[in-house]
């Protein structure tokens, strides 16, 4: 007697693997510009501090800076949420959240706390 095993379907397997390679670049864009936002705060900031740079308007820093890192925020929350959207369209047994989403779930969290620091104007960390 034979063991009845489901039978792995390749095109689904495939999809749920793209979805999360896709993911996976949302992810280092969204740390890209999340990065580059806080880099240019601080290093505007510091130029300021030490006036090497006048800036016409003092907030200019915070606000190219806020900018990036509300878009790389922003950019992580939408290609979440096109994942979640693709892997409800996959047939049953739907697949499981993976390790990429979770990934994702802390660089959000980072993006936010950047984001709100730079709101409260007095940098993130």
């Amino acid at each position: 007697m034979e063991v009845d095993e489901p039978k792995a379907d390749l095109g689904v397997t495939r999809t749920i693997l793209a979805a999360d390679r896709t993911l996976m670049a949302w992810v280092r864009t969204s740390l890209s510009m999340i990065s580059f936002g806080f880099t240019i705060y601080k290093f505007l900031h510091g130029l300021q501090e030490v006036n090497a740079i006048h800036l016409r308007r003092p907030e200019e820093a915070r606000n190219i800076g806020l900018f990036l890192a509300a878009l790389g925020t922003g950019a992580l929350l939408a290609g979440m949420l096109e994942h979640v959207s693709v892997l409800r369209k996959m047939p049953e047994p739907r697949p499981r959240l993976r390790a990429v989403f979770y990934v994702a779930c802390a660089v959000l969290i980072l993006g936010f706390l950047v984001v709100g620091g730079l709101l409260r104007r007095d940098g993130p960390f």
